[in-house]
């Protein structure tokens, strides 16, 4: 008798662990400050800040968030610092359980631009399938489903032109999730574009993972590689540490300074430029990130 398979990870979280390795906790592109609160009745605020170290632009967005747990429902709304607002209704697990009912919009009212994308999701034992209409765009369908058994997983995406009425964009995946390790090879953009990457915990206080990148369609050839790691200090910090064949070393550090605050700091250094003693373009890029939660 086989034993019940766990839902499977979404399409676009198929790697996730390397991807997460490798990207976050990493900001050296400016500073950043992000501030959330929750009120009692279940309503979240959380207002964010970037500065950009190369444009030196300040962006940001305030967002408000309504959810509803007993019935599955939540609301968003944003409002940038670019003038768009942004409205999000998601209802979860109410019409059939693991069904997903999501609609996005968003608007500019200088210039009367909108988005409309409707998205619905069912997940069960072993399937996680989902479907996308983006109205405005084509208009445009895109499907995705995964399949897992056993740590095995299967997984394809396909979008559709409603207007031109042919397939506008395909690709597949394979890959094998473990309780330490996962590894995902995926063929995208047609299958012109072949991404690997595995990711493995090395003990409860050391991760490791990598990813390897080639595309046919590039003007340069070879691969693009990146390697990463990361190593939990204590209970409240830990170091992150990766570096690609273009010789780019990343640095970043992580601290829980109390419950609640969070800092980050990052660093990136071009190891080939460091004996240029005025490199033309910012050759390294210092950041910072501050999270304060209520």
């Amino acid at each position: 008798m086989s034993l019940p398979q766990p839902v499977p990870p979404s399409w676009k979280d198929l790697g996730k662990s390397s991807n997460d390795l490798l990207t976050k906790d990493y900001p050296f592109f400016g500073t950043s400050l992000e501030v959330k609160t929750k009120t009692p009745s279940n309503v979240a605020f959380k207002v964010a800040g970037l500065r950009d170290s190369k444009s030196q632009a300040i962006t940001g967005d305030i967002e408000a968030k309504y959810s509803d747990p007993k019935n599955g429902l939540v609301f968003t709304e944003t409002w940038t610092t670019s003038n768009i607002l942004k409205s999000q209704l998601e209802l979860e697990n109410y019409l059939a359980k693991g069904l997903k009912l999501d609609v996005t919009s968003s608007l500019v009212p200088d210039t009367g631009s909108k988005t409309a994308l409707f998205n619905i999701t069912y997940k069960q034992s072993g399937v996680h399938t989902r479907g996308a209409l983006d109205l405005f765009k084509g208009p445009t369908f895109t499907a995705d489903t995964v399949f897992g058994r056993d740590g095995m997983l299967f997984g394809a995406e396909a979008a559709y032109n409603v207007t031109e009425g042919k397939i506008s964009r395909y690709a597949a995946a394979i890959g094998y999730n473990a309780p330490e390790y996962a590894v995902t090879v995926h063929g995208l953009n047609n299958l012109n574009t072949f991404a690997a990457s595995y990711y493995h915990r090395v003990s409860p206080d050391v991760e490791a993972g990598a990813k390897a990148v080639y595309d046919t369609k590039s003007t340069t050839s070879g691969v693009a590689l990146e390697v990463g790691a990361k190593a939990y200090l204590d209970s409240a910090a830990f170091v992150k540490a990766k570096i690609n064949n273009a010789g780019v070393l990343a640095l970043g550090y992580t601290q829980t300074l109390r419950p609640g605050v969070k800092a980050s700091f990052g660093l990136a250094l071009d190891t080939q430029r460091l004996n240029e003693v005025a490199p033309a373009g910012p050759a390294h890029k210092v950041g910072a990130s501050f999270t304060f939660e209520a």
